[in-house]
């Protein structure tokens, strides 16, 4: 967030407002000022609390919008419009509370993958391909030696207790799951998961399916597959083990293939998820196009962005409250921008879609992060192997707004200096990814092989000599860093913990409530005290003095830890 979850320097996990219509996206030559001028916008419209969101849609389609969705949990109408006074017309219509302009169909940013920062110059560990057998009970999986992350939650020592439960439900809001992933097959639930995106040419690339609108089971991207990785990868003696080895994973797809998630997938989701009886939900992305959605608008934003905003800012907390009465814990990255969220800098990224970007004055009282600053939700920092925060992790000097609740391993690669660990890629967290987004990175040949650059950044396979029925032949892992990482391992203890106490919340729905969760979550972190003099410096390898950070609070609740690190042991003990 604070430019990325998913990134500490290079790309963002940019979520756009976006209903998205299959078919719709153009792919002419026409220049982007042309494409803007003759294109139809989609627009979400919130309904007034209290107002019937079906007969707000019939005003709406009398007044000659397209309507595309109606999401009756929060009174949100998605609709298409060519006509460029639509946005002021729909304000008036009776029953209105916001209009907001989505996305140009047809317009052509930049594309902006999800993407995380893949440091790879330090020394590739096991980079030829392994192959293993099935076993029934195995203590551990072949790569869980490279899980440091695991043993710094207490994961390991958990499993001695408790793999999770199949009764537990995992949301997956992200780029997709690839459900046929040896690793992860046996924990996928097809039956509830859901797809609630439709790739767009003109920012995706050419559709895969001939409907743009990708089955379930599919990630085009891989982060979504990685952190589903994290949470749930089954102990089935391939790869890796998951925090919840036994979960049940619900993919509900949020993001595009390019990495933006659209506003009104988003809250459909959300929404979805609470609906469908989940019981944790990730969230490891931000609500684009605005970094930061303000109250009003910055100081500098147009009175059209101020109000696109506003209706951005109570979309997503309709949709959060929402999930949070219906039993989901909520757990989000706080993000990649080396930012004291009590003390935002200028914002220099948005908008990142849909019109060019301009400097932003953000004051903290107004502006909100979404969804992490979000009603409900826990807020997870990252850190690296020696228990660091990540260079890229924000931080807060204000303990009392709640963005940094708990802390958990996310990667660091710049990790360890002065030792032989120092820049290499085990400092990053390894999970599970699928084929097609390690071949289009050139780390994977067509032919499955790992390259040279695959090679260099540490990309694994195994090969099942017996692959199960319906799994893919070879398993593909890879090394990401980011909070989008630190948030499954979060995650991931929460399912455990519901597994462990949970209980019958009545109509035969066993669960726990989100408010209990997070109180088992802060109450048996592990407190892991500020830097020595309350200030960490990440110049001596090679960060600017901008990532400098300073440290408040004490071991118990500070601004780099939260309430400290995950402990999975220490929750289902």
């Amino acid at each position: 967030m604070r430019r990325s979850h998913t990134s500490a320097a290079v790309t963002s996990a940019a979520v756009l407002l976006a209903a998205t219509v299959a078919g719709t996206a153009s792919t002419s030559s026409a220049s982007p000022s042309q494409v803007r001028q003759q294109a139809a916008t989609s627009y979400v419209v919130l309904a007034d609390q209290g107002a019937s969101v079906d007969q707000l849609a019939g005003r709406l389609r009398a007044a000659g919008a397209k309507v595309t969705s109606v999401n009756r949990a929060i009174g949100m109408v998605s609709v298409e419009s060519a006509d460029a006074g639509f946005r002021a017309s729909a304000a008036k219509v009776s029953g209105v509370d916001g209009v907001a302009a989505d996305r140009r169909i047809g317009y052509s940013p930049s594309r902006r993958p999800l993407g995380v920062e893949r440091e790879n110059l330090g020394t590739a560990r096991q980079g030829k391909a392994a192959r293993a057998k099935h076993a029934k009970a195995p203590k551990t999986d072949p790569f869980d030696s490279q899980l440091w992350g695991m043993k710094m939650i207490g994961a390991d020592r958990a499993h001695r207790i408790t793999l999770g439960s199949k009764k537990v439900r995992v949301g997956i809001m992200d780029t997709g799951v690839q459900g046929d992933h040896p690793d992860i097959h046996v924990n996928f639930d097809t039956k509830r998961s859901r797809n609630f995106v439709t790739d767009i040419p003109a920012i995706d690339g050419p559709c895969e399916n001939a409907s743009c609108v990708d089955p379930v089971g599919e990630d085009d991207n891989g982060h979504g597959t990685h952190v589903a990785g994290t949470i749930g990868a089954a102990m089935n003696g391939l790869g890796v083990s998951g925090v919840a080895p036994k979960v049940d994973l619900v993919e509900v797809r949020a993001g595009q293939d390019s990495g933006y998630f659209f506003l009104q997938p988003t809250v459909d989701a959300l929404t979805y998820s609470a609906d469908a009886g989940l019981d944790v939900v990730n969230m490891s992305f931000y609500v684009d196009p605005w970094l930061y959605n303000c109250a009003g608008g910055a100081p500098e934003d147009t009175p059209e962005q101020a109000a696109e905003q506003g209706v951005i800012i109570e979309a997503m907390n309709r949709a959060l409250a929402y999930a949070h009465r219906k039993n989901v814990t909520l757990v989000a990255a706080t993000g990649n921008n080396h930012e004291d969220l009590a003390n935002p800098r200028t914002d220099i990224s948005s908008p990142d879609y849909g019109a060019d970007p301009h400097d932003r004055t953000i004051d903290n009282a107004k502006c909100l992060d979404l969804p992490v600053e979000g009603r409900n939700v826990i807020g997870v920092n990252a850190l690296g192997p020696s228990g660091t925060k990540s260079d890229y992790s924000n931080y807060t000097t204000d303990l009392r707004s709640g963005e940094v609740e708990v802390s958990a391993p996310g990667g660091y690669f710049r990790d360890g200096l002065g030792t032989p660990s120092y820049r290499v890629n085990g400092n990053m967290i390894l999970s599970t990814v699928p084929l097609v987004s390690l071949q289009d990175t050139g780390e994977v040949d067509a032919d499955g092989n790992i390259t040279p650059d695959g090679v260099a950044t540490g990309v694994q396979k195994v090969c099942p000599a017996k692959p199960a029925k319906g799994t893919s032949a070879c398993g593909y892992y890879a090394f990401y860093q980011g909070t989008s990482m630190a948030t499954p391992h979060a995650a991931g203890v929460a399912a455990l913990a519901v597994g462990a106490h949970g209980r019958n919340l009545g109509h035969g729905d066993f669960g726990l409530r989100p408010d209990v969760v997070r109180a088992l979550l802060l109450g048996t972190a592990t407190d892991h005290a500020c830097p020595a003099g309350g200030f960490q410096s990440y110049v001596d390898v090679g960060r600017s003095a901008e990532f400098d950070a300073t440290c408040v609070g004490t071991a118990r609740h500070n601004g780099f830890y939260g309430h400290g690190i995950v402990n999975a042991y220490r929750v289902v003990r």
